[in-house]
């Protein structure tokens, strides 16, 4: 179920995704659209939706069909992502995490870690974490502290690590920790896969955020972890590289959230005006109206090429992978806070209350602008590939 591609970089989808995607859109608007003001309103993580996900084969999307996966590629995770994003951001959190907590497995695990734990994550058993920031490394992985010292035939990991999506929830989190502190940074870190009933470890506190409130995020301890090269991914020294080359393929992810977020808010708003009358007649009629439809349209649909030749690229291995999921994360958040803001001004004082979803998609489509690297980071990785 790849994409058809034409001309090197040209992209449609095969008329059995397009099937799949009907199917995805059915299930959201039946089973998840109806739960997103609830889940937004309790902050509370929705285990019924990754439950559905999972019985859907929808967790299964980043995978192989050899671990129990679909087999179909990441424009189709990213066409998945984006339609749970048009009703509720947090849900589709659930499937791009999945894709990111396990893309360092995917990319650099041992074929025996593989086999071990990537059935139980398609099958929706385990749900996924990575953990790279920091309270004092953000953007800036040179300051990480957390550190994984050998003893013996272990390794003793100790630490903090911030900001982790699906803690509390997670059944596994990938680790990145310093390893070798005599060399630079960029050969100094080792990944780790660390199973969350490992003695040691706690989900110390969960933030209480302005968006994305049904999808934890919290801070994790390690306190004397005990871990084997068993649960090394790749090899040690490696886990910078392994952590860069896994947000190059997420970031697509993120990029496909905020579209749907972008979307989910223009469709509500054009659906919104037509209803609305004002001066005698529905206020698509005025053309300050009319005008303000038109960018968030426009926006949504260049955002869209964007991602979809970036997640083709994905699907082909291009080498300029980096550089256009960059430019479609940096595209696609920037456009959905750009076009919720002005969702919310097309409805005016009902956008402005909870009674109506476009107040919730502003909240969410922020953090589109600073998660997997904020978007200044993106705009450094894209005007690196030009010099």
């Amino acid at each position: 179920m790849s994409a058809t591609s034409v001309g090197g970089d040209q992209y449609t989808l095969t008329e059995e995704q397009r099937d799949f995607r009907d199917v995805i859109r059915q299930l959201v608007s039946q089973r998840i659209a109806p739960r997103a003001a609830e889940i937004d309103a309790t902050g509370e993580f929705p285990h019924d939706i990754a439950k559905l996900l999972a019985e859907q084969d929808l967790l299964g999307l980043p995978f192989d069909e050899r671990h129990g996966g679909t087999g179909t590629g990441a424009l189709m995770l990213c066409v998945a992502i984006e339609e749970i994003a048009k009703a509720c951001a947090s849900s589709s959190l659930i499937l791009a995490v999945h894709d990111l907590g396990t893309l360092p497995i995917r990319l650099a695990g041992s074929a025996a870690m593989q086999d071990r734990v990537l059935p139980r994550y398609a099958s929706g058993e385990w749900l996924a974490a990575f953990a790279l920031s920091e309270p004092d490394a953000g953007s800036d992985a040179g300051g990480m502290r957390t550190n994984a010292v050998r003893r013996g035939d272990t390794w003793v990991l100790n630490g903090t690590k911030n900001w982790i999506t699906n803690a509390g929830v997670a059944a596994a989190y990938i680790v990145f920790a310093v390893t070798d502190r005599s060399v630079s940074y960029s050969r100094g870190i080792t990944a780790f896969l660390v199973e969350a009933d490992r003695p040691g470890f706690a989900v110390a506190k969960l933030e209480h955020k302005m968006g994305m409130r049904g999808s934890p995020t919290g801070q994790l301890t390690f306190d004397d972890v005990e871990l084997t090269d068993d649960d090394v991914i790749g090899t040690p020294g490696e886990g910078f590289k392994i952590a860069m080359r896994t947000l190059d393929h997420s970031r697509l992810g993120i990029a496909a959230q905020a579209l749907g977020i972008a979307q989910g808010a223009t469709d509500y708003a054009a659906a919104y005006a037509r209803e609305r009358t004002a001066f005698g007649k529905p206020i698509n009629e005025l053309q300050g109206i009319q005008f303000k439809l038109a960018d968030m349209e426009t926006r949504c649909a260049a955002g869209r090429e964007l991602l979809y030749a970036a997640a083709a690229r994905a699907d082909r291995h291009a080498p300029d992978l980096g550089k256009y999921s960059a430019m479609a994360k940096l595209f696609c958040s920037d456009a959905a806070m750009d076009v919720t803001v002005e969702a919310v001004q097309v409805l005016g004082g009902y956008g402005y209350v909870t009674e109506y979803p476009v107040e919730r998609m502003m909240r969410d489509a922020k953090l589109t602008q600073i998660y997997e690297g904020t978007n200044e980071i993106q705009r450094l990785v894209i005007g690196r590939s030009l010099r």
